[in-house]
């Protein structure tokens, strides 16, 4: 369950990531309103994932989740490069989370 509430805490980072340019400084109520309640929310669902998984390996997937999903929809979405070294580099990221979800099978 606690690999769950990562995934999960790390798509409310990728929703509060891409909200972020829109509150402008958190100057715009609505935005800000949707961005702090995606960053809440994302804290909560680390915090419980962290219950069971090491804070080092939760934090680092947290954050891969999020970078990745955030660059992802910057190319989709806001036309951001798409060159292969970026993709290449993007892939070493999600190799990484892969690889520290096998490392934490092995050592329950």
């Amino acid at each position: 369950m606690s690999w769950l509430y990562l995934i999960a805490a790390g798509l409310c980072e990728i929703f509060y990531a891409a909200a972020m340019p829109r509150t402008e400084g958190f100057t715009k109520l609505w935005p800000s309103l949707f961005c702090g309640a995606f960053i809440a929310a994302s804290m909560y669902l680390l915090s419980l994932a962290t219950r069971t998984i090491s804070v080092g390996t939760a934090y680092a997937v947290w954050v891969g989740i999020g970078a990745v999903g955030t660059a992802v929809y910057g190319m989709l979405f806001l036309g951001e490069d798409r060159s292969v070294a970026r993709m290449a580099c993007f892939g070493l990221i999600i190799m990484g989370i892969v690889g520290l979800k096998f490392l934490t099978l092995r050592s329950e």
